[in-house]
């Protein structure tokens, strides 16, 4: 039963009663948070969690979201013993099977990436597969890889479990207590007002399901949630079905299949899903399912009735549609959200709600508690989308296409299809004359090669772009290269404190002179990498920070967090207030001639300066992200046409992302997501020389101690043998037959005539200059030379030439 009386204050109030916020309020009052509560406008389990299909398949595509999962087992299992009631956890494991040599190349990848994480699955025969499912059509399987870990649980007997173990450790439930508004001062939560009554607070949990948005927008937040219909078939029992078997995985036709009661349960995540609004819903949707659609599930029904014949003579007992919500990228939401202190969002589950339920909820109360989550999941960060992605037009548009990739191949270079459009660079017409091929990236459109007439076949092997990205490298290292930097991250620093503030949040020293640029790094308490950056100081008391396209949301939230009462510093997002172009290669010092500005080849490595372009003043900083000498150049959006006919008539040559990446791993240079996130630190990275000890920053202390414990940098370079490899980075190093490591980041290296990959190497005694280790892709191990320095020098590669000339 629920309780009857609000208190007046709570540390912690949770909303909403489905498994995200069970789960929250349980490890709350576990961690001691004992007057957490929870509020739920109807009854507990209402909204889609009673009637969640309830999987729980262990691997995904990182470490610490696999983590999760795994944390999510061990605590259904365990919770049974814990409270007395049941959860439902039935460990059957999971089959994939594959009918087309792609999807085999696909979940032989995610059979390596299992072994990574430590996750048991092997590689089975057809024959095998269908002793394990011998009512499987097998007659177009081609192979399958066997997961035993994983298994399902009955949604509403595990909350019902982490509710009576919250309650034994003091939180309270409050059942049909609908949230009428959530309070705030300064941009901080401090209650929430409900039906029955005000309750003061100093965090709030969204946990509301497919109503987050309208939820958070109480309290002036901004939550790209959006649901859909999700159909599932189940039927009366059916001959062969005995006791609880694997779920069957067929996902070339969009299929999970799995027993229920002697039947059987067959779902769809079809190819284009059906959104729905959730006004149409109303509050009182409880319990409650959407009317049959069997139009729309036919083509499913076909699909299910091809790879099991036994459906043509089952008793169909209903089509089960139920709605369920999705994000624009198909990842939850966990943690604060930028708009509201206080306000935390685990949300937007993406149908994998009760498998990560367990471990999602754990790293939510972390959050709450501790202001961060456990481990790095800037995959989940709630600020990692820009506004465009907020308005009902565009959700409407992409969600469908979310729950339909949900069974698609992850081919490298998928890029995608809807809400396209939403955010153009200052120069998207030209790129567009120059017939870019696009990718989507924080909304923006970003050319990712040129020269594309048609669309590209997307495979595991060598890809359609190739030779395109080839010539923009060779026109980078020959010639000289335009790169639109448009979209990387800007954040004015102005004010009488600007320098002493920065000095505090970064890890470099900030007090340079004018005309200097910084690289650094931003730490948390922990000393692991928030944020890496490079900051131009424009005057004594203005700083401009470059930060990563992603970046920008959650790097201002950053900053703000850590202002001080009556610190004299304003920040400003000034990200589409400037172009930036990068020109780059070797004949950059002959078109700044060409184009009237001389003076930029005066301008010292990491130092800028201004000069004139096309009669536009210009700010142009000398550094590189791919290794060939050059500038960044900014210049006021709506002149960036100008400044690109100047420097294009001169001889510079557009390039694209795949180019900048394939160059950024030759030279070693790191990326944030790839080799940099919150769990490695500076002295990890290689990146000791952007730390000034002689600065009190946050996480001093914590590198401190790192270093007193010999930390050593662990990313090095592999280089492949077989010239026809193709890395895409996750993939599992091997030294001597035990796993080492893992690839961060992989491309072809154009300039060394092989494919490279930048990997961490975990393992201290594998990282040895020429050591021989493998790469598992696919289940073919590839066999390639560690190295500890990059795998090019493009001033080392100059000399060479020069010197061959010579002689």
């Amino acid at each position: 039963m629920s309780a009857t009386t609000l208190p007046a204050h709570s540390s912690v109030v949770v909303i909403g009663g489905g498994v995200m916020g069970c789960s929250t309020l349980y490890h709350l009052a576990k961690d001691g948070v004992a007057d957490a509560i929870l509020l739920e406008r109807n009854q507990l389990t209402s909204g889609t969690t009673w009637h969640s299909a309830a999987q729980v398949r262990a691997l995904r595509s990182t470490r610490n979201l696999t983590d999760l999962i795994r944390y999510s087992v061990d605590l259904y299992s365990t919770l049974e013993q814990e409270t007395g009631q049941q959860t439902g956890w039935i460990n059957k494991g999971s089959l994939s099977i594959a009918t087309n040599a792609e999807r085999l190349v696909h979940i032989r990848r995610q059979e390596a990436l299992a072994k990574l994480f430590g996750v048991r699955a092997t590689s089975i025969s057809r024959e095998e597969a269908k002793e394990r499912w011998p009512l499987m059509n097998d007659a177009d399987v081609i192979g399958a890889v066997w997961s035993p870990d994983d298994g399902r649980v009955s949604p509403s007997d595990l909350c019902a479990a982490l509710v009576k173990g919250a309650k034994a450790k003091g939180a309270r439930i409050f059942e049909d207590t609908g949230v009428t508004g959530i309070l705030t001062e300064a941009g901080r939560v401090v209650g929430v007002e409900t039906t029955r009554g005000a309750v003061r607070c100093d965090a709030v949990a969204i946990c509301t399901g497919l109503w987050s948005r309208e939820a958070a927008a109480m309290a002036g937040a901004r939550v790209p949630v959006w649901p859909c219909e999700h159909f599932y078939l189940l039927t009366k029992p059916v001959e062969g079905i005995t006791g609880n078997m694997p779920t069957l995985s067929d996902h070339d036709h969009h299929l999970y299949i799995r027993d229920d009661s002697g039947g059987l349960l067959v779902g769809c995540f079809e190819p284009v899903g059906k959104p729905i609004d959730p006004a149409r819903l109303g509050p009182d949707f409880a319990f409650g399912l959407l009317q049959e659609d069997w139009d729309h599930f036919e083509p499913m029904m076909a699909n299910a009735l091809h790879r099991l014949p036994a459906l043509e003579t089952a008793e169909v007992k209903m089509l089960l549609n139920g709605p369920e919500s999705f994000t624009p990228d198909g990842s939850f939401l966990l943690g604060e959200t930028a708009e509201t202190r206080g306000l935390f969002l685990g949300c937007g589950m993406n149908s994998v709600g009760v498998a990560t339920g367990g471990g999602a909820g754990m790293a939510l109360a972390h959050c709450i508690q501790h202001g961060a989550t456990p481990m790095d999941l800037h995959e989940a960060d709630p600020k990692r989308f820009p506004d465009c992605f907020q308005s009902v037009e565009a959700l409407t548009a992409r969600v469908p296409e979310v729950l339909g990739k949900h069974y698609e191949i992850t081919f490298p270079g998928r890029q995608w299809a809807t809400a396209r459009g939403l955010r153009k660079t200052p120069l998207d017409a030209k790129w567009r004359a120059a017939k870019a091929h696009f990718g989507q990236v924080y909304g923006w459109e970003r050319p990712l090669y040129f020269g594309a007439e048609t669309e590209p076949a997307l495979t595991f092997g060598v890809p359609d772009w190739q030779e395109h990205v080839r010539r923009e490298v060779v026109e980078a290292t020959t010639g000289a290269a335009l790169f639109d930097q448009s979209t990387f991250g800007k954040i004015d620093v102005e004010g009488p404190d600007a320098c002493a503030f920065l000095n505090r949040v970064c890890a470099n020293q900030m007090d340079r002179q004018p005309g200097r640029a910084i690289y650094t790094t931003m730490l948390n308490e922990m000393g692991g990498m928030e944020s890496d950056l490079t900051a131009l100081r424009l005057t004594y008391d203005h700083y401009r920070l470059y930060v990563g396209t992603t970046a920008i949301r959650r790097d201002m939230a950053w900053l703000r967090r850590h202002l001080r009462d009556g610190e004299s510093v304003t920040l400003t997002d000034s990200t589409e207030d400037d172009a930036v172009l990068g020109l780059m290669g070797p004949r950059a010092w002959e078109i700044a001639e060409a184009v009237g500005a001389p003076g930029l080849n005066d301008i010292g490595y990491f130092a800028h300066g201004e000069a004139e372009i096309a009669g536009v003043t210009v700010r142009a900083v000398r550094l590189s992200y791919v290794g060939e000498a050059g500038w960044e150049i900014s210049c006021p959006a709506g002149s960036a046409e100008a400044i690109f006919d100047a420097l294009a008539a001169a001889g510079a040559k557009p390039a694209g992302l795949f180019a900048q990446t394939a160059m950024r791993i030759e030279k070693k240079f790191l990326a944030y997501g790839h080799e940099l996130d919150t769990d490695i630190s500076p002295l990890e990275a290689g990146l000791g020389f952007a730390v000034a000890w002689d600065t009190d920053f946050i996480g001093k202390a914590a590198l401190e101690r790192r270093q007193a414990e010999g930390t050593v940098p662990r990313i090095v370079t592999i280089l492949l043998d077989d010239e026809t490899a193709v890395p895409l980075g996750n993939e599992p190093v091997y030294l001597d037959g035990a796993i080492v490591g893992k690839t961060t980041s992989a491309a072809f290296g154009f300039r060394v005539g092989r494919p490279l990959a930048l990997a961490d190497i975990v393992d201290p005694a594998a990282r040895l200059e020429g050591a021989r280790v493998s790469l598992d892709i696919a289940g073919d191990h590839v066999a390639g030379t560690l190295t500890l320095a990059p795998a090019f020098d493009p001033e080392g590669e100059r000399m060479r030439r020069k010197t061959a000339r010579a002689a």
